[in-house]
């Protein structure tokens, strides 16, 4: 399931039979109270439809106060033959110390972007070598404990338990990006309702996570504010203002002032989100990486309008259906990132010390 602060996709998915699988989306909702309806009907259409009793999900959320962490541990070896279980330790190492540093924080995901084995780089753990000294860069993605409080509590009153949560911008662009093999730098810029999220891959591996506190509904209040308009009809106008001239009429608004208003906010939303990469990765000049746009937030935006946009770099716009963003999660869960420790739930578990915090690279 993906919640969103709009709208909720869900997907079920059919081991056996893919014909009998089950997507749905919900209307557009502005409020919790308004999706705790909108979840009533998701239950009731997903058990009539797969004939099952929902009991538990995976969980897919995106939050402006999701935070990103990177660090870097070393250790020497003395020569000595490299084991997974060292790499383990200094993992478990760099999580504590996040946990300890943070402590409001939940961890989702634990990404290891790179070993430096003897001043070798390399992006998955050799197997078989020797190793003087080593040093490993790890990303945690991570969102507020009150926020995945919040989340248990909400299910819990439809008896629903979340088995795992994954970041749904991330999560997306891991499933996406084998769209663009020939490009080997990209970033996908997903522009959601109060947040826009920055996930860049360096050589087809990622090297950048970010959210901006920046989204749909900025536009909205951009609209309502300029216009006087109430929030709701602003939302109408942002979203059919080039399909239905009613809704210019009834107001008497101008398409090109509504124009003007919707491409000033995108145009300064994509300027922070260049920003942020070229601060986060010291970039040269001559570095050329492609942009994909995509998340509700972008839908305003066509190959027409797109073109309007006064914007340094060319945008390519991804199209997303509920199907593509419920797999992207299953996909993730299991193992299509080989960079990406797989928290597994502790409830679940009936193994070593290490594999009750994670498997390792499944």
């Amino acid at each position: 399931m993906d919640f969103g602060k709009s709208k909720i996709r869900v997907g079920a998915i059919n081991k056996e039979a893919s014909k009998k699988n089950f997507f749905y989306e919900s209307n557009y909702f502005t409020d919790y109270s308004s999706a705790e309806i909108e979840i009533e009907k998701i239950i009731t259409n997903l058990e009539k439809n797969t004939n099952e009793y929902l009991e538990n999900i995976n969980l897919m959320i995106d939050s402006p106060e999701t935070l990103s962490i990177s660090l870097s541990l070393s250790k020497n070896f003395d020569g000595s033959k490299l084991k997974k279980e060292d790499i383990q330790f200094l993992i478990q190492d760099a999580k504590q110390q996040v946990l300890r540093n943070y402590s409001n924080q939940n961890i989702i995901h634990i990404i290891v972007k790179n070993y430096k084995i003897d001043n070798k780089n390399y992006t998955f753990l050799p197997t078989d070598i020797n190793c003087d000294f080593l040093s490993i860069d790890i990303t945690f993605i991570c969102l507020p404990k009150k926020n995945i409080e919040f989340f248990k509590n909400f299910f819990l009153k439809f008896d629903i338990v979340i088995k795992q949560i994954f970041c749904s911008s991330y999560t997306k662009s891991i499933s996406y990006k084998k769209n663009f093999t020939s490009t080997k730098n990209i970033s996908f810029i997903d522009m959601g309702f109060d947040k826009t999220s920055i996930t860049h891959y360096n050589e087809n591996e990622i090297s950048f996570f970010h959210v901006i506190p920046i989204g749909g509904n900025h536009i909205t209040k951009d609209l309502s504010k300029i216009l006087n308009i109430d929030l709701i009809y602003a939302e109408k106008v942002k979203l059919l203002f080039d399909k239905d001239e009613n809704i210019l009429l009834e107001k008497k608004l101008s398409l090109d002032l509504i124009q003007k208003i919707i491409f000033a906010r995108i145009e300064e939303i994509l300027e922070l989100c260049i920003k942020s990469i070229k601060l986060n990765h010291n970039l040269d000049p001559s570095y050329q990486f492609q942009l994909i746009l995509m998340g509700d937030g972008s839908k305003i935006l066509d190959n027409k309008f797109k073109e309007k946009i006064v914007f340094s770099k060319e945008i390519d716009l991804l199209e997303e259906t509920t199907q593509d963003i419920c797999e992207a999660a299953l996909k993730l869960s299991k193992g299509i990132n080989k960079q990406e420790v797989v928290i597994v739930p502790k409830k679940e578990i009936k193994e070593g010390f290490f594999e009750k915090l994670f498997h390792f690279f499944r």
